[in-house]
């Protein structure tokens, strides 16, 4: 059966026709205005109403970062759009006047899904993904079942706290994970850098136009991969936060893999190889259990379209 698999952005939303193997048949996007959530229902139905002229549709998966109602028709609150106990299922149903059901589904959940199913996590039964972008987002699969919890909000890992009185957090608490793991976090740190150490951030004032307030996390990548120190530097304590966190995690969960995606992936070993470190050294009874494996997503900017048609034909 062909799903619509639709993946929420703040500005815009992608979709999809995917097919039983995880394919991608056919692509569209509209724009959108994150204070205005008629504007998503309006371009989901218009999506529909394209893909479905070519496709038979049995099913439409909608990603959307917050938190989604444990039956899976709405979103509870979303930080970063015009959600509140918001009946994204329903509105969008009525525009598009048919029966063709409708799932509602937290993105990264969708994310993981598509990695657990088709991806870099597709040999394992357990697995955590930390979907690393403007904030830092999670997925659990536990014995090839994705963990939702009772009222459906589980996974959002970003938001444990692991620096009592830290960094403030939009969602309204103080010194959450994703201050510390996160695109935004590189930003940050990078532009009191180049404030702090001047004599080290030449090539990332450079990058930046003159401007450390224009600086972004490309910008510390590419710095990076052609060799400055303060970029590496910066890359190393954005890894060392992930592999100290997904620790934590480990200690809860077990996971088999733990798989990073989000933009910050591109940064791959100069990423990766400080998360590894810093998982291991704070891993608990390290050298008397097996170790979870750390890499990169494999389906990229696809994985929430993916994800979410696979989970609306569950």
């Amino acid at each position: 059966m062909h799903a619509i698999g639709v993946d929420i952005g703040g500005t815009k939303i992608a979709a999809g026709v995917v097919d039983e193997e995880g394919t991608i048949l056919a692509k569209t996007r509209r724009d959108t205005q994150p204070d205005d959530a008629g504007s998503i229902d309006r371009a989901i139905a218009e999506v529909y109403a394209e893909l479905s002229a070519g496709y038979d549709i049995g099913a439409i998966g909608v990603a959307a970062a917050g938190f989604v109602a444990a039956d899976r028709s709405g979103v509870l609150f979303a930080p970063n759009i015009a959600w509140r106990d918001y009946p994204l299922r329903d509105n969008v149903r009525a525009l598009i006047g048919t029966d063709v059901p409708v799932v509602i589904e937290n993105d990264a959940n969708a994310a993981g899904w598509a990695e657990f199913r088709y991806g870099a996590a597709k040999d394992v039964e357990d697995m955590l993904l930390l979907t690393v972008g403007t904030g830092l987002g999670g997925a659990i699969v536990v014995n090839n079942r994705l963990v939702r919890g009772a009222w459906g909000v589980a996974a959002e890992v970003g938001h444990m706290r692991v620096v009592p009185g830290g960094h403030y957090c939009g969602c309204g608490h103080e010194g959450c994970w994703e201050q510390y793991s996160s695109g935004s976090a590189l930003v940050r740190d990078a532009q009191a850098a180049v404030v702090a150490q001047p004599d080290r951030a030449a090539r990332l004032l450079e990058l930046a136009g003159g401007d450390a307030s224009r600086l972004t996390g490309p910008d510390v990548t590419k710095a990076a991969q052609e060799g400055d120190g303060l970029a590496i530097d910066l890359l190393a304590e954005l890894g060392r936060w992930i592999g100290e966190g997904s620790a934590s995690v480990a200690a809860l969960l077990d996971p088999a893999l733990i798989v990073i995606g989000g933009g910050v992936g591109a940064a791959g070993d100069l990423l990766l190889a400080p998360a590894r470190k810093a998982f291991a050294e704070q891993l608990s009874a390290r050298g008397h259990r097996p170790e979870a494996a750390i890499v990169l997503a494999a389906m990229g900017n696809d994985a929430g379209i993916v994800g979410a048609a696979d989970l609306a034909r569950a």
